[in-house]
């Protein structure tokens, strides 16, 4: 599998625990940084290039990491065609994966053990879109509204 990794200060350990973690599990990596740690680097910066990459490469998958991953998942979701999922365990990894297809899976490293980074970044390639109609559907209506507004009707 070929992963998009990027994050900021507040997970550069993290960022590189899990990029030596993925290429030891036979994975092709483009770490899109932080190189080097700089306290006042800004997330944005490292995270859209790594939702860039998997939104250019539609066979990769993404982790984009922060200190909460919020801001992280915010930022990635804002690239075309992307959806990103804030996970802090393994169920949330899955569901992620399963019922909404996401792409990139963001982990906030002050809020997450390494291991329990670990296993939710495993769980989430591993695990594929279940491709359940309910979901497709979902996943289309949102498709929509990003490509031309269409708000779906009420029921």
């Amino acid at each position: 599998m070929r992963v998009h990794i990027g994050g900021d200060h507040a997970a550069y350990d993290l960022l590189g625990e899990l990029v030596a973690f993925l290429e030891a599990e036979g994975h092709e990596v483009t770490n899109h940084g932080p190189h080097a740690y700089d306290a006042e680097d800004d997330y944005p910066v490292f995270v859209l290039r790594a939702a860039e990459g998997v939104a250019a490469d539609r066979d990769s998958l993404g982790v984009v990491l922060g200190g909460s991953g919020n801001g992280e998942q915010m930022a990635a979701n804002k690239v075309r065609g992307i959806r990103a999922a804030l996970c802090y365990n393994e169920e949330m990894a899955t569901l992620a994966r399963e019922h909404n297809n996401a792409q990139v899976i963001s982990i906030g490293g002050r809020m997450n053990t390494v291991e329990q980074a670990k296993a939710m970044v495993r769980t989430f390639l591993a695990t594929p879109f279940s491709g359940a109609e309910r979901h497709e559907r979902r996943i289309d209506m949102v498709a929509a509204y990003e490509q031309d507004g269409t708000v779906p009707a009420l029921p």
